[in-house]
């Protein structure tokens, strides 16, 4: 499985409009591509401004064709200038635990 954590720094203040394009694509990613198994999104607890996204994907392929949805194309003009920068870490999982 192909996993990214990104960890975003936004734009002070920007973090409802932010959430709000994110939701979105993030639950549609979940919904309609076969292919994300995980698209959570989380904010720091002791920085307001920065957002970590964990996107979990059956294989790099997956993800790729997650970048050319309309959903991600979509929320892209939108959560572009809201971003301040953005780092990426990809990995390949190890082992995926079961919800209890």
């Amino acid at each position: 499985m192909y996993v990214l954590l990104l960890k975003t720094r936004l734009k002070p203040g920007r973090f409802d409009t932010f959430m709000s394009a994110m939701q979105v694509n993030a639950a549609a990613s979940v919904r309609d591509e076969p292919g994300c198994l995980t698209f959570d999104l989380m904010r720091d607890r002791s920085d307001p401004d920065l957002v970590w996204l964990y996107e979990v994907y059956v294989d790099e392929a997956a993800f790729e064709a997650h970048t050319h949805t309309a959903h991600f194309l979509a929320s892209r003009p939108l959560v572009e200038p809201l971003i301040e920068r953005q780092d990426a870490i990809a990995a390949d999982m190890l082992a995926l635990n079961p919800s209890r």
